[in-house]
């Protein structure tokens, strides 16, 4: 399977760092093809620009600015996001990142008569590898935002086979060195069976 990873943390030595590399792994030993976005690593600019507003519904100028990206979401059929949630959600980077990326034409089209209708068919996994500060229970009584923003929003344009793989590690700060080479395995394990 074509696999895209798409990591967001900005320190190289960090837990989501060794998530990162371990992911890439399971990955690459399971025989999956992988191609690897590392947001902080290529600076990517989060924030949508005035010019990219105004030519968003513009077929072919909006994805101008992110072409690369948009060839390969457009080339994956999996698609594993790998960062930490921050106040509930995605990083800044990350959510920019759909923003830009995931544009009308490319990924969903917007009809006069009726709800968006996804496009992006050819995804048949989506995989998120996350950590939390916070316990599983807390993230539940605030509504998930951050899980619910690709496991439903971004899953909703993807094919309609389109399974999901959540993995998350909760309440990260009060982790010991054995919880977290644990979820490592943990993430390895189920990634070999992707």
């Amino acid at each position: 399977m074509r696999c895209l990873v798409v990591y967001a943390h900005p320190v190289e030595t960090s837990y989501g760092a060794a998530l990162h590399a371990r992911t890439i792994a399971a990955l690459k030993q399971a025989g999956h093809e992988v191609r690897d976005i590392d947001l902080y690593a290529e600076g990517f600019a989060a924030a949508l620009s005035r010019q990219e507003r105004l030519d968003y519904h513009t077929a072919g100028v909006n994805e101008g600015p992110v072409k690369p990206h948009v060839e390969a979401i457009r080339w994956a059929q999996a698609i594993v996001f790998v960062y930490p949630t921050w106040l509930y959600g995605l990083p800044a980077i990350l959510k920019g990142w759909l923003d830009r990326v995931w544009l009308p034409h490319i990924s969903f089209t917007s009809p006069k008569d009726g709800p968006i209708r996804g496009l992006m068919r050819h995804v048949v996994r989506l995989v998120v590898v996350t950590t939390s500060g916070a316990p599983r229970w807390w993230l539940a009584l605030m509504g998930n935002p951050g899980r619910r923003t690709i496991m439903r929003g971004i899953r909703a344009l993807c094919g309609w086979r389109c399974r999901t793989i959540w993995l998350a590690h909760y309440a990260i700060d009060q982790s010991t060195p054995e919880s977290r080479a644990a979820f490592l395995e943990r993430v390895a394990r189920r990634l070999a069976r992707l």
